[in-house]
């Protein structure tokens, strides 16, 4: 269930900004639209109460995920009939996100009544795994299986209508899986608002708690600046891959990219994401807070490095991605000593912090801003004032914490 939904949400949060480059968007435009894609996760906590009030969460999880089905394959007709309009292509994008964060409530309610919470955590490892798994699939043998369609037909709007149709049918199939396998958990109704108004009215009042709580503006604005340099290079390392020399880019293949970036970079993600796990198991975030807060700053340096020297072969493109991936995953792990503090217990069983609406609302500006920076600045220049970010935030948090 969390793998399956794994895959649209990586078209929307990844495969996207490559969507919107090869459909002739300026990369200030690409930034722009697919940091709005990230709204519906900043927004579905005021969507929380009424999905559980609605109850029924397998039938909830069977329609969505149809309905990604239908969206998938508009979106797919969008690319073979109109082939320069960026904004038709952002709105199914957009429609496709919603209902991703509306799966994403409705899945994690369905997974915690259907297990207890000791099986819960046992399970917990499973679940990353099986999900990035599934973002490796898509956003790295998607974006390669359509590369390799463009080298066969010579036709970039028809090499992504196949692969929309490509991820409709597994999506179809997991649907048709899911028709007979997930069962109706139990559900209690108790303390539940009665309407949309008085949820959005209890969300808005879990916001003025934390606006009460001591120092929260201080610790939002730390996280802030601790997740800059990750937010400014978002988008911006796929932009630095994919255009031309000309540029100031490496004028990268999607297949390359997808290989890269999508293969090795996800898996080293993955890799840093969980190592970092094990570690906050074993000692205190407290004790080891730096050792989280300065690789989470130092991944932008690798991209910094590439201006002046370029990667020679796909190996070293991809040695550097693994490296600045790797600390981006390991380093992430501190940004729940933050939530923790902003938000309590609210969200003590998130996975993946990237999709908390506190964290994506702090990084959706500057990563859709990045692509104007670049296009205003140049990559070098970016990338400099990219790394120059992170000993802002170290300094604030050194003195923060004092």
């Amino acid at each position: 269930m969390f793998a399956a939904e794994e895959i649209p949400a990586a078209i929307v949060t990844y495969v996207a900004v490559l969507m919107f480059l090869q459909m002739d968007t300026t990369p200030t435009m690409a930034t722009c639209y697919c940091g709005l894609l990230f709204l519906p996760w900043v927004l579905k906590s005021f969507l929380r109460d009424s999905v559980r009030r609605m109850g029924r969460f397998n039938r909830q999880l069977q329609v969505l995920e149809l309905a990604m089905v239908m969206t998938l394959m508009v979106l797919a007709f969008v690319f073979l009939r109109y082939t320069n309009r960026s904004t038709t292509l952002f709105v199914g994008l957009f429609i496709l996100s919603m209902l991703t964060a509306w799966h994403e409530l409705a899945a994690r309610m369905y997974y915690e009544r259907m297990l207890r919470p000791r099986l819960q955590r046992v399970l917990n490892t499973l679940k990353i795994v099986a999900s990035q798994s599934a973002v490796v699939l898509t956003y790295g043998m998607l974006i390669m299986f359509v590369g390799a369609l463009q080298v066969i037909y010579r036709r970039i709007p028809r090499s992504w209508n196949e692969g929309c149709y490509l991820v409709a049918g597994i999506m179809l199939c997991v649907a048709i899986y899911h028709l007979f396998t997930l069962h109706r958990p139990h559900v209690g109704n108790h303390h539940m608002p009665n309407n949309p108004f008085k949820a959005m009215k209890a969300e808005v009042a879990v916001i003025e708690r934390i606006r009460h709580k001591e120092r929260w503006l201080r610790v939002v604005t730390g996280l802030t600046l601790l997740l800059l340099p990750q937010s400014l290079m978002f988008y911006s390392r796929v932009l630095f891959l994919y255009l031309p020399k000309a540029d100031g880019g490496l004028g990268c293949t999607i297949q390359e990219i997808g290989f890269a970036q999508g293969t090795v970079g996800v898996i080293a993600f993955s890799i840093g994401l969980m190592l970092g796990r094990q570690l906050l198991q074993w000692i205190d975030v407290e004790r080891v807070f730096w050792w989280f807060a300065i690789p989470l700053g130092l991944s932008p340096v690798v991209y910094l490095v590439m201006t002046f020297e370029q990667p020679a072969s796909l190996m070293m493109l991809s040695i550097a991605t693994f490296q600045a991936q790797f600390l981006f995953g390991f380093g992430l792990n501190v940004v729940g000593h933050f939530v923790r503090y902003i938000s309590g217990e609210r969200y003590r069983n998130t996975i993946n912090v990237l999709y908390i609406p506190l964290v994506a609302t702090v990084m959706l500006p500057a990563m859709a801003l990045s692509g104007w920076m670049v296009s205003e600045l140049g990559f070098r220049t970016f990338f400099l004032i990219d790394v120059l970010t992170a000993p802002v935030a170290w300094l604030f948090l050194y003195i923060m914490r004092k």
